[in-house]
């Protein structure tokens, strides 16, 4: 069976993946969780943060925030039945002199270049369309995963949760924060962590997760999930 079988295999395991109805409840109640506590990391940057290295190797700061408002856009666009559309998923604000915007708008670009800003903003469009009647049956278009499938609303909601519970992380390191989440939040995320395939596609370029590290003995609850997503707890600009 060839990588592309193998990869196709994965995305129905993950697509019929049948959740508690406890499980259903925690992960909407916990992405929101983390989103709050994206917010409040992120406004302890100032100008002198924007350049520095975080744990996502190709991307500074700047760079990684940029792709977590951008992955708001495209979450809450497939919340309300436009997440097909690639434009939706661009980082925002895009780097200076990039002239995507100018070339091929999409009407939830942002005004103005406030890294911050247009955070708060990202994040204020994801809750509402994570909460709108509906968005929990609607099956979502996650064109960056599949372009040919659509998921389950609770299975998408899955994946930004943990997504971005690492990258809040990412981003406290970036900025010289100690921060974890609570235990339960950790223990949620390990959840879903778990279910990530350890497999080559870790090792391609642009991977969003790398190899499983092994876990420390004395470590806290969320570095089980950093562990198992290829993240060193101790990793240090």
């Amino acid at each position: 069976m060839g990588p592309n079988q193998e990869f196709k295999n994965e995305l129905d395991r993950l697509i019929d993946h049948q959740l508690l109805p406890e499980e259903r409840d925690f992960v909407w109640t916990y992405d929101r969780a983390v989103l709050l506590e994206s917010v409040r990391v992120l406004e302890h940057a100032g100008p002198a943060d924007w350049a520095r290295p975080t744990p996502c190797a190709d991307w500074d700061l700047r760079a990684l925030v940029s792709h977590m408002a951008g992955q708001h856009h495209g979450f809450a666009a497939a919340a309300d039945g436009a997440g097909a559309d690639l434009r939706h998923w661009r980082p925002r604000p895009l780097p200076p002199g990039d002239k995507t915007l100018e070339d091929n708008p999409i009407d939830d670009d942002p005004v103005g270049d406030d890294p911050v800003a247009v955070y708060r903003a990202a994040v204020a469009r994801v809750t509402e369309s994570f909460a709108r009647p509906g968005a929990a049956e609607r099956r979502f278009d996650l064109p960056e995963i599949s372009t040919t499938r659509t998921f389950p609303a609770t299975v998408a909601v899955e994946f930004h949760f943990l997504d971005f519970a690492v990258h809040t992380w990412d981003m406290a390191k970036a900025v010289g924060l100690d921060w974890e989440p609570a235990d339960d939040i950790a223990e949620a995320a390990l959840t879903v962590a778990l279910r990530v395939p350890d497999d080559e596609r870790r090792l391609a370029p642009g991977a969003a997760f790398g190899p499983a590290r092994a876990p420390a003995r004395d470590g806290r609850p969320f570095d089980l999930v950093l562990t198992t997503l290829g993240r060193s707890p101790a990793w240090t600009p």
